[in-house]
């Protein structure tokens, strides 16, 4: 459990200078799959540990880390969406990467319910039974809904003694503003490229450098989907977005449906990022393999409309995890896209 990825050393080396003045709640922040909520936990597992080992690890060994690993920790509580729980051998690569993939026939929520935060409440007036420490680990931050977020605030307003927050979130821009000003930030980093591809080969994934590339250099994120072996409907997409047009826009939602509408919009949006870095220049990040297609179309486009483009992904992001209707949503994905390359927006017309 207290296992940190290779590049998290460095912010781990970090972190500890922090712990003679601990702050009551820090958010660990950064892109999605690079092992956040991995980290935060083994943070949490050192708070606790009764015999902390080199540089603040935790042991391991005592009763502390015994019955964190079991998640019966009387002074740890874990607070997330449904579709996460029930996977607790995945921590590292699906709860970042593989968390939309629920396996309960009745869908679970997405969202940090108030009932979740509330019963926080009930945990923090109980006085601590090892350390004289207790430590909620929450993630992702974002998923907490409006009342929620409001329940959490008042904690973070009050915070009870000896109580640490540890709270993870894969953007910012999706947070309360006055959650985020009660808060340390603690800013996680992509790994290096060499690092990442390096820890990929050694689980042996195939083509690691063109999954990687995908996945915006998040390795766990490559892992999950390397080794889901789905590539299919990430192509299905991208052979769209190549050739933009109205019936195939119909078609490919059609296709496209049961896709989780996040990972529809992010591919978009990496799609549509490297055919500005072209325009501009010249440059690929996401989707080399795919080079001859990006190329013609960032030499038809207009900038100003491709632009455009990128901030209505952006805002279609935010709305993404809970459309009302997955195909309705992706066809108006597919066609607003697709307008930013008809000949009346290349005209001007």
């Amino acid at each position: 459990m207290s296992g940190l990825y290779p590049w998290q050393e460095p912010a781990w080396r970090q972190l500890q200078q922090m712990r003679a003045r601990l702050p009551h709640a820090i958010l660990f922040h950064g892109p999605e799959g690079i092992g956040k909520s991995v980290f935060a936990e083994a943070c949490a597992q050192a708070l606790l540990c009764e015999t902390p080992a080199a540089e603040g690890r935790a042991c391991g060994r005592c009763a502390a880390c015994n019955w964190f690993a079991q998640y019966s920790h009387p002074d740890y509580r874990r607070v997330r969406p449904e579709m996460l729980d029930g996977d607790d051998a995945a921590e590292g690569e699906e709860a970042e990467a593989g968390e939309k993939k629920a396996k309960a026939a009745k869908t679970p929520s997405k969202d940090i319910k108030i009932d979740q935060v509330r019963a926080l409440a009930d945990f923090m007036n109980v006085s601590t039974h090892r350390s004289g420490r207790r430590v909620i680990v929450l993630y992702p931050a974002e998923a907490l809904n409006t009342a929620a977020a409001n329940a959490l605030l008042k904690m973070l307003e009050e915070p009870p003694p000896d109580t640490v927050f540890l709270l993870v979130s894969h953007g910012l821009d999706r947070l309360l503003p006055t959650i985020l000003s009660r808060c340390r930030k603690f800013a996680l980093a992509m790994p290096p490229r060499d690092m990442a591809l390096a820890w990929l080969k050694e689980r042996q994934v195939r083509d690691a450098e063109g999954w990687l590339d995908e996945q915006g250099g998040a390795p766990l994120s490559a892992c999950a989907l390397a080794q889901s072996g789905d590539r299919e409907a990430m192509d299905e997409l991208l052979r769209q977005l190549a050739q933009p047009g109205a019936d195939g826009a119909l078609k490919a939602a059609e296709r496209l449906q049961k896709v989780p509408v996040p990972d529809l919009v992010a591919w978009l949006q990496r799609w549509l990022y490297d055919v500005l870095a072209l325009k501009l220049s010249g440059t690929i990040r996401y989707y080399p393999r795919y080079r001859k297609e990006l190329a013609a179309l960032a030499a038809r486009v207009d900038t100003a409309a491709l632009l455009q483009a990128v901030r209505a992904a952006a805002d279609r992001r935010a709305i993404a995890a809970h459309p009302l209707a997955p195909r309705l949503f992706i066809e108006d994905m597919l066609l607003e896209y697709s307008a930013a390359f008809s000949r009346e927006v290349l005209h001007g017309r």
